[in-house]
């Protein structure tokens, strides 16, 4: 049994994450605002957005591991709005970053000290990590700069046998995306209709890739598209 802490698993891939580990005997710790449905699963409730504010997260960082050094750290957790770089507020901007960019490197500081050999740190990207889309200013800059925090990672922690991945999911059939596309069934056909398999992912399937990461330190340094191949336009 080994442990994994993953941010946002109270929905989406890091639920599906989450209820995939627990199904093969791991503990998992859940770090969101909303409690985590999945009961097997501890919580804590965080505000991604003032990480730094919160004094008392490493400590109980630390009773969940309970003295083990080889675990799982998932920065799944992501703030998506619509904005575009001719109206995005400096504000707004910095807000996205603090969740999806500042974030995963203030807890990657907390939990590296008591990291060991064998233990992983996994991002979740995305496709718009690589490419572009209208109205996504902030969420597009701050998953490029994400592949470029794991890449950083990789290098900064070579000889410690700790790995590290980006996984970049395609459409997925998450919360998140709906809410984003407004929910509008002829919007979300017109999406699936740009994956070559013709409909979105499930969150299920991102999560046995976020497995395979964890368990394979082969992967360290990768850039994964898990998109079901998309149709280029």
């Amino acid at each position: 049994m080994s442990k994994c802490i993953i941010t946002g698993a109270s929905r989406g891939i890091g639920l599906a994450t989450a209820k995939l580990l627990i199904s093969r005997g791991h503990q998992v710790l859940c770090l969101s605002r909303t409690p985590c449905p999945e009961k097997e699963v501890s919580w804590e409730n965080v505000d991604l957005q003032r990480l730094d504010e919160n004094q008392d997260l490493k400590g109980k960082i630390e009773k969940f591991l309970d003295g083990d050094k080889k675990f799982s750290l998932v920065h799944n957790a992501g703030s998506l709005k619509k904005d575009s770089t001719l109206n995005l507020s400096s504000s707004q901007f910095r807000e996205v970053l603090e969740v999806n960019l500042v974030a995963p490197l203030i807890l990657n500081q907390m939990v590296l000290p008591l990291m060991g050999e064998g233990s992983s740190i996994i991002y979740i990207g995305s496709t718009l990590a690589h490419k572009a889309v209208a109205g996504a200013c902030s969420y597009v800059s701050s998953k490029h700069g994400l592949v470029g925090l794991m890449r950083a990672t990789c290098q900064d922690l070579v000889g410690r046998m700790i790995h590290t991945s980006c996984i970049c999911p395609g459409f997925t059939d998450t919360e998140m995306l709906q809410t984003h596309l407004g929910a509008d069934p002829e919007i979300v056909k017109s999406v699936a209709g740009g994956v070559s398999f013709g409909r979105l992912i499930t969150p299920e399937e991102q999560a046995r890739v976020v497995e395979f990461c964890i368990e394979n330190p082969v992967m360290n340094g990768s850039v994964i598209d898990s998109n079901l191949g998309q149709i280029e336009r």
